[in-house]
């Protein structure tokens, strides 16, 4: 199991936790916490006995952004990690879910601060659970900035168009509850329980079929951007071969003798 200085990995049950650890920064983003974002999403990916991943921060706080400075390399922190940047230049892009999903479902759990490019890495998530004190939005316009990670062309994909543009022009923070109005995440729940709540859901998605759920997950992305017919032929060719799998009959077998199913990714 891997995991950083800045990232820390641990398994509950069959669900791969990842936390941003740099609380007394509200968790920005370094060099460290990168290379371990990244080393967590190809672990999950490689780890047949993984069923889904949940993201969450440290010290009440979930990401303030990225920190310019310590990923230009300007004091010594995670020195040992740059050789890791340079062998990889895509390496922090894979990290932040911008040129790499991971085929296991993502459920962030949100406190505190979700701000920049804590805000990029949430829409490379799939399912968002906040407490209601958490704070988002893309601060980047405030600063002379743009908001690289992705939500230029994300965010009007994930919410309607009139308040992705909100969001990204005037740089203004939004809370618990209007994000959730505005579809951005799912769930908003006492402070102090998004990890909980998060933790149940993925209890939830590991009870299911594991292929049948990497290949509704890959189906629902695969098919965003088609038009309707595109989209229902490469679903049928995505979803057909899910029937013909050991754990498809497991779940029939197990639904018919009113128990629960026992999946092997076969």
């Amino acid at each position: 199991m891997g995991g950083t200085e800045h990232l820390t990995v641990q398994r509950e049950g069959a669900t791969l936790v990842l936390t941003l650890n740099r609380p007394e920064a509200k968790n920005a983003l370094s060099l460290p916490m990168l290379v371990g974002l990244y080393d967590g999403w190809v672990e999950a990916d490689e780890d047949d006995a993984v069923r889904s991943i949940v993201l969450t921060g440290a010290g009440g706080a979930f990401c303030a952004g990225m920190d310019l400075k310590a990923l230009a390399g300007k004091g010594m922190e995670g020195q040992q990690h740059r050789e890791r940047l340079t062998a990889d230049p895509d390496l922090h892009w894979k990290a932040m879910l911008r040129h790499h999903r991971p085929r296991k479902p993502v459920i962030a759990a949100v406190e505190g601060h979700c701000v920049a490019g804590g805000t990029e890495i949430l829409q490379g998530t799939d399912i968002r659970i906040a407490g209601e004190s958490a704070t988002f939005g893309l601060f980047e316009v405030r600063r002379g900035l743009f908001p690289i990670g992705g939500s230029t062309v994300r965010l009007q994909r994930q919410i309607p168009r009139t308040h992705a543009l909100e969001m990204l022009l005037t740089g203004r923070p939004y809370s618990a509850r209007e994000a959730a109005g505005i579809g951005l995440i799912g769930h908003v729940v006492p402070d102090g329980t998004a990890l909980e709540k998060a933790l149940a859901i993925a209890e939830q998605v590991n009870a299911c079929g594991p292929l049948a759920v990497e290949a509704v997950k890959a189906s629902v992305y695969e098919t965003a951007e088609l038009s309707e017919s595109e989209g229902l032929a490469a679903e049928l060719k995505r979803g057909w071969p899910v029937f013909d799998t050991a754990d498809a009959k497991e779940g029939a077998r197990a639904f018919a003798e009113r128990r629960p199913a026992v999946y092997r990714r076969e």
